[in-house]
């Protein structure tokens, strides 16, 4: 009997039509144009300036694109991942708007909180879902509104991040191809290096916390920087040691777009060529949990079935970890 694997059967993606240029940063912050873009390799960053929407609605027009795309109804989905830090309250959860926004009324659904490495450890999960046989469409969406807790005042913070949604389909197949392996780490002594300080139980928001501006994303930047290459290298040459693979054998690379020097270093250290690492961070920034099924919805042209691509990601946490997915159509 063959192996039943979790295919990825469509992509999609969203992104706000407001954009904001390092230019437009300029006068805000004290920085430019050049040093951004040497330092980043960010050009802009879409945000989601309409005040009555947030993350699900961006998640809930990938997902309409998605179902679009792969040409099936909202009915036949039967689960719902959206992995997210920016969710639009602390309760109930994104997915379950989400869900409600596109008409799936029969899948249920749940967040995930991993930071950047969101989508992987949401991908994952979906894939024991279809795997087990207990379900047989699961969507899974990466989607941050990352304009909501970036302080616009802290030039080290606001030139990175820009807000978006990219969405996947997963299904059952048994000729191969689908999600062959994920190695997910993580390590909580690094939360002191990449937090947001207050809004949750250990500080709840008060006069005092917002005075303070305590609700924003913080970040040690060259801390941060050192173990994010460390992190994704290492866990490429794990996963792919454990399946008795080389980078020879990979086709393409989508890491996690947080920086462009930090991509090029991943890429670097693997002696990967630098064709197969697939970057978009200069039309997006960071988009948190976004930028890797952003970057699958832009190069989709470029995979064939059968192709194995690895996806990896380093976040807030500290969380990290490197897929292998052999492409399904």
């Amino acid at each position: 009997m063959s192996q039943t694997r979790a295919s990825i059967t469509a992509v999609a993606g969203w992104v706000p039509e407001e954009v904001i240029t390092n230019k437009d940063l300029e006068k805000l912050v004290d920085t430019n144009d050049e040093w951004i873009l040497s330092r980043t390799g960010i050009k802009q960053r879409h945000i989601l300036k309409d005040p009555t929407k947030a993350t699900s609605d961006m998640a809930a027009e990938a997902c309409k694109t998605l179902l679009e795309k792969r040409g099936i109804s909202a009915e036949e989905i039967d689960l719902i991942i959206v992995a997210t830090v920016t969710a639009d309250f602390p309760f109930p959860d994104t997915a379950n708007l989400v869900g409600h926004k596109i008409g799936a009324k029969n899948a249920f659904g749940f967040d995930i909180n991993a930071a950047c490495s969101g989508f992987l450890y949401a991908i994952t999960t979906g894939a024991k879902f279809v795997e087990s046989g207990s379900h047989k469409k699961v969507i899974v969406v990466g989607a941050d509104q990352m304009s909501s807790i970036i302080n616009y005042e802290d030039r080290s913070t606001c030139i990175l991040f820009g807000d978006g949604a990219g969405a996947v389909l997963l299904e059952p197949n048994t000729d191969g191809n689908g999600i062959e392996d994920s190695l997910l780490e993580a390590d909580g002594s690094g939360c002191e290096f990449l937090h947001m300080k207050a809004g949750g139980s250990l500080n709840p928001a008060s006069a005092e916390t917002v005075a303070n501006k305590d609700h924003f994303v913080f970040q040690e930047g060259r801390v941060v920087f050192k173990a994010a290459i460390k992190g994704m290298t290492q866990s490429i040459k794990d996963v792919l040691k454990r399946n008795n693979l080389t980078i020879d054998d990979i086709s393409y690379i989508i890491p996690h777009q947080a920086n462009l020097r930090i991509i090029q270093g991943v890429g670097d250290f693997l002696d990967c060529p630098r064709e197969k690492v697939l970057i978009n961070i200069e039309n997006y920034g960071n988009t948190t949990a976004a930028t890797i099924p952003l970057c699958m919805r832009d190069f989709e042209h470029l995979f064939k079935k059968g192709d194995r691509i690895i996806l990896t990601a380093f976040g807030g946490g500290f969380t990290w970890g490197s897929i292998i997915v052999k492409w399904g159509y």
